[in-house]
């Protein structure tokens, strides 16, 4: 939304300051000034006053476009100040003007920025949705065949393979049907239905964000505009009715990293229109209105004046600093984390808002509270809202224009508020007066609960079915409206040039990296527990390893020697390499956050792959000098400084190798039962192939591809290659059964390894291959790839058989099968 949607409400915001906002050189202004005209000593001191408050302007007036841009006057206990923009849009400034700018209510606050724009003629951005012939299909299995057995889900992923053939249980279920309608702006629409009616559905078509699976069918449009000729996730705004967030971010720095990831917008060069104008007009703005309007438009920061604001409309101020948490983090209640879900959205530029079921743990003032806010800003700032709310309070209901009543999928009615108990009234159903009319709403196209309600005692009550409900929705006078305004096309010329958003993200590829960055910074610092505990583990297995493999029981020089030395490089490699699988857990924990705001476009998918990449470099770094440097010389390997960093270097780069397939495993398995299941088996599969259990010789000709595709065999050459060439090894070969000139190399060829020394650089730099491999790969499925799940909706084989015409389905299945690993 625009940064003015912080506004807190007067409740929430009130200050006991006396402090009143003054506008320089403007009439608006003159009327809040009460000079004492008896007081010769006090026109004085105002005129001293105004010719400080023109020098300030005059200051400002004369620096460059770009300087004036950046600073502002702000009032302070020494008058009026020039302050750089940078220290109000973050820090204690910024939340003293806050302080200042909303002592008031926020209606008041929201017209002070109408009024700024509507003095030099600036309109504000509007976007207008129309939706026709709205269609919306998923293929559901009937019966039996949707139940989670072992053998359902063996069928269905080989028909799924090969095609239709053998696929009669599974048929086409319609979620939403040809619905259509407009949504205006400054208007705010009730979007109302019992569940399974396909609130969700509609919702996310009309922002563009429905599961690719789905089949649509129909048109919608922005200002005329069809979802290819912009970009419709950062157009409007989507709040989703599932809580995803990083449980170890607190509260302020998830809504500073939404708000930077979304960026600002069209904010900067509205002002800087607004600016100019002002400027060429002779018009002094309300410094405290600029220098907000300023401070909002700053871009690129962790923190923002914009973050503050949006914590006190949602009442988070009081948690900000704490965690959000999760299952097994303590954290900010089930409430508050449903307001963190409504922040996010709220911190970014757009003009359109959907805000699905946002009421789910919250008390009825707060939703009233934020419902009201949201009014406000529709009202006064032209922005298009739709809100679904399942049982709203009166109070709530009252708040709104328009309403939408979905059932089963069918359009029931949409239009204005007032008609809406006309429109039931003509088709024989009356709210009885002690009844929340949302409550009527609800239960009026139940076969349930309808007959309650019919109230023409002369003609005998027959259930009327819901799609009767929607053809006598066209033939009432609202409905006719509706379609008529749909036959006049809107005209694309008179969209404002800041309403669509044609930018894919909302800062540029170096900026988002760098706010990926800075948030997988702080969540290794957050999980730091983790990586500790993974070098403790480390440090006690090398102690193990060391009384084991104890230099003084380890004789050197003889081919009989060989296999203590290859035991040890073994078990060192193992444990180096499996010390990676924690990465497999790490980065399914972290996905569905991660497909929320990738589908939202918040950043460029790549970015959080490089930045775990990158950052992991460390910890490879540290974990495998710890190793080498415990073990290195207490087992009695090659003792050579050479030797010892060579293999520092094979392991360092192992253990890179190992955190990257892990992390691919986890990107393309998604669920922690099956990734840790399969997990384990690629583990027994490379160190079966590894060249330690199997020789190569030893492997039949059909399974040598899995030899040289295993990556810890290159590992085990690169290691044992750097031990068994060093010159202690060098000594004559005695044994004739081995064609090799020293012991080192025989005990090499005895294990069908590299003998030369050119193997440990092949081996280095097949290692680091797969390691460029699997990460181009993590890429590529963090990329492309949807979350896991599937439809899990169950249509009974007696309805299936009838041919009924219900084809009622569970909207949150549905969305399962969109969202999957969300939940």
């Amino acid at each position: 939304m625009e940064p003015t949607m912080a506004a807190a409400s007067s409740g929430a915001s009130a200050q006991s300051s006396n402090r009143r906002s003054m506008s320089w050189g403007s009439s608006i202004s003159h009327s809040f000034r009460q000079p004492d005209t008896d007081d010769p000593f006090r026109r004085a001191q105002s005129r001293s006053d105004n010719d400080e408050e023109n020098l300030r302007w005059a200051a400002l007036e004369k620096l460059p476009t770009y300087d004036r841009m950046r600073h502002a006057i702000v009032l302070n206990q020494d008058g009026a100040g020039l302050v750089h923009i940078e220290q109000l849009a973050r820090g204690e400034a910024g939340r003293a003007l806050l302080e200042r700018v909303f002592q008031d209510d926020s209606e008041r606050f929201l017209r002070r920025l109408r009024d700024r724009a509507d003095r030099v003629g600036i309109d504000l951005p509007a976007i207008e949705v129309r939706y026709q012939d709205l269609s919306v299909e998923v293929d559901a299995f009937v019966g039996s065949r949707a139940l989670p057995t072992l053998w359902n889900e063996t069928t269905n992923f080989l028909q799924g393979l090969i095609g239709r053939f053998g696929s009669s249980n599974k048929r086409t279920t319609t979620v939403l049907k040809h619905a259509y309608g407009i949504l205006k702006p400054s208007r705010m629409t009730l979007l109302l239905g019992p569940p399974s009616s396909g609130k969700s559905t509609l919702m996310r078509a009309l922002t563009g964000k429905l599961d690719k699976s789905l089949k649509v069918s129909g048109s919608i449009t922005y200002c005329g505009h069809t979802f290819s000729e912009f970009y419709p996730q950062r157009t409007s705004a989507y709040v989703s009715q599932y809580d995803l967030h990083n449980a170890e971010m607190t509260v302020r720095e998830t809504l500073d990293f939404s708000r930077r990831c979304l960026g600002i917008g069209a904010r900067y060069d509205m002002l800087a229109e607004l600016t100019a104008r002002e400027h060429e007009a002779g018009i002094n703005p309300d410094p405290e209105i600029d220098a907000y309007m300023k401070a909002t438009a700053v871009q690129g920061h962790e923190t923002n004046i914009i973050t503050d604001l949006t914590l006190k409309v949602l009442g988070l101020d009081i948690c900000a600093d704490n965690i959000v948490g999760d299952e097994m983090t303590r954290g900010i209640s089930g409430g508050q984390k449903k307001r963190v879900t409504t922040g996010e959205m709220l911190t970014g530029p757009a003009r359109a808002l959907f805000m699905d079921e946002i009421s789910t743990g919250l008390d009825s003032s707060s939703t009233f509270q934020i419902v009201k806010y949201v009014s406000q800003l529709v009202h006064v700032m032209n922005d298009t809202v739709m809100i679904s709310l399942l049982q709203p309070p009166p109070e709530t209901y009252n708040l709104f224009d328009d309403i939408i009543l979905l059932s089963e999928g069918y359009m029931v009615y949409h239009g204005p508020r007032g008609n809406i108990l006309e429109f039931f009234e003509s088709a024989g159903f009356r709210c009885p007066e002690r009844k929340g009319v949302a409550d009527f709403l609800q239960e009026v196209t139940s076969k349930k609960d309808q007959q309650q309600y019919w109230y023409l005692d002369q003609e005998q009550y027959r259930y009327v079915p819901v799609l009767e409900f929607a053809e006598h929705y066209k033939s009432f006078h609202v409905g006719q409206q509706m379609l008529e305004e749909l036959k006049i096309p809107f005209e694309k010329s008179k969209t404002h040039p800041a309403a669509l958003t044609t930018s894919k993200y909302g800062q540029s590829s170096w900026e988002s990296f760098k706010a990926v960055m800075s948030r997988e910074q702080l969540l290794m610092k957050r999980n730091s527990f983790i990586y500790i505990f993974k070098v403790s583990q480390l440090i006690i297995l090398g102690l193990m390893a060391m009384t084991v493999f104890l230099r003084t029981e380890m004789p050197h020089g003889q081919i009989s020697d060989g296999a203590k030395f290859f035991g040890a490089l073994t078990f060192s490699l193992i444990t180096i390499l499996f010390n990676g699988f924690a990465e497999l857990q790490l980065t399914i924990k972290i996905l569905p956050t991660f497909y929320k705001q990738r589908d939202f476009l918040f950043s460029p998918p790549w970015t959080f792959g490089l930045a775990n990449i990158i950052l992991k470099v460390p910890v490879s770094f540290v974990e495998a000098g710890v190793w080498v440097v415990l073990t290195y010389y207490v087992m009695g390997f090659a003792p050579s400084a050479g030797r010892f960093f060579r293999q520092f270097l094979a392991f360092f780069a192992t253990h890179q190798m190992a955190m990257a397939l892990f992390r691919f495993l986890g990107a393309i398995l998604k669920s922690m039962v099956v990734a840790n299941t399969f997990g384990m088996f690629v583990q027994l599969i490379i160190f079966i192939f590894g060249g330690f259990i199997i020789p190569r010789g030893d492997i039949r000709p059909w399974w040598i591809w899995a030899y040289w595709a295993s990556p810890m065999m290159y590992s085990q050459n690169a290691i044992s290659v750097n031990e068994f060439l060093a010159s202690r090894w060098a000594t004559p070969n005695n044994d004739p059964t081995i064609d090799a000139p020293t012991v080192g190399k025989a005990i090499l060829k005895s294990r069908d390894l590299f003998t030369g020394d050119w193997g440990f650089w092949l081996s280095i730099g097949a290692v680091i291959g797969f390691t460029i491999l699997f990460n181009i790969l993590y890429l590529l499925a963090l990329t492309y790839l949807s979350p896991s799940g599937r439809s899990n909706t169950l249509v009974s084989d007696e309805e299936n058989e009838n041919g009924t015409n219900k084809e009622q389905m569970s909207e949150a299945s549905v969305f399962y099968r969109c969202q999957g690993s969300h939940k």
